[in-house]
């Protein structure tokens, strides 16, 4: 087992208890464990919709790979997608660029790699505004997390057009001796650049379709849990109370939103007179079966890789 790979089973590890720490005093307060059983018949409706978006979102991946000039095999580019969920729960996902070390070897650059993932978040990013925009529950919430969307596709705009500059520091970095920064520097303007190959109308069509789909379908996922739950809200409501708390929890900058997202679904479902103990059992079975399941899938397949990679070395 490589030092990332125990480092990220680490960080797994002590993310999970200091979640069950916060769901213990929950459910002291609320008793939200009471509804465990009824929770667990739905889960794996849950995991196969989630299952379901992550080949939706690694479509639109090998789609922009391929029209990049980097196609991969289809299942080996699959689980080095999917390993880079073993760090899903970093600030700004940035951890899922572990997916560099699984692709090189089969002809990706690491540039492509950092291209396609940011091109990925900003997309992404996008559709979940777009199904958040659905029906607004709180109105701040929403501004929130609307300003945050504009910002930060505002901020790539603004570095795509300043490479120059991406550069110059690049260069006064590595001049100075900080030759790690410097390749940081270098790879996010390498990425950054990179991203302009894809800003035509059918990529940008394909991107933001494929988008929609699969966080239409995680929201759907999570209509279903409020359903089985006995919760009955308005359809476009219930919508678009998941894609509002994702980008509420993005724009918290806390890793993978563990906590900011939580307490966004249950104010969100307490607007609509839910009961505490019953949202925040909602919130935590959609978090189970999207971000905790990713982990678990990204492990599995980090995991699978560097096995693969061991294999090829010997």
């Amino acid at each position: 087992m490589s030092l990332r790979t125990s480092g990220a089973l680490i960080g797994f590890a002590l993310l999970t208890v200091g979640y069950l720490v916060a769901l213990i005093w929950a459910d002291s307060r609320h008793q939200v464990f009471s509804g465990l059983p009824k929770l667990a018949s739905v889960l794996p409706m849950l995991v196969v919709a989630s299952a379901i978006t992550y080949l939706v979102r690694y479509l639109r991946w090998y789609w922009l790979l391929r029209r990049s000039g980097h196609p991969t095999p289809f299942l080996r580019g699959f689980a080095a997608y999917l390993s880079g969920f073993a760090f899903t729960a970093t600030p700004g996902k940035v951890g899922e660029l572990v997916r560099i070390r699984y692709l090189v070897p089969i002809g990706v650059p690491a540039a492509r790699v950092v291209a396609a993932f940011i091109f990925e978040r900003a997309f992404d990013l996008i559709a979940v505004l777009m199904l958040a925009s659905l029906a607004i529950s709180s109105t701040r919430t929403f501004i929130i997390s609307t300003v945050f969307v504009i910002v930060f596709l505002s901020g790539l705009a603004l570095a795509s057009a300043n490479l120059a500059w991406f550069s110059a520091r690049a260069l006064a970095l590595s001049t100075r001796g900080f030759k790690r920064t410097a390749k940081v520097v270098t790879a996010i303007s390498d990425g950054l650049e990179g991203c302009r190959l894809w800003l035509n109308p059918t990529d940008i069509a394909i991107s933001v379709v494929l988008g929609l789909l699969a966080w239409s379908i995680a929201s759907l996922a999570f209509i279903y849990l409020l359903d089985r739950l006995g919760i009955s809200l308005p359809f476009l409501q219930a919508l678009s109370i998941y894609p509002l708390s994702m980008l509420a929890g993005a724009a918290s900058m806390l890793p993978g939103g563990v906590g900011s997202t939580e307490v966004t679904i249950v104010g969100l479902l307490s607007m609509h007179d839910v009961p505490i103990g019953l949202a925040t059992l909602a919130a935590v079975g959609i978090r189970l079966s999207s971000l905790w399941f990713s982990v678990v899938c990204g492990f599995m397949s980090l995991l699978g890789m560097e096995r693969a990679l061991l294999a090829n070395t010997d």
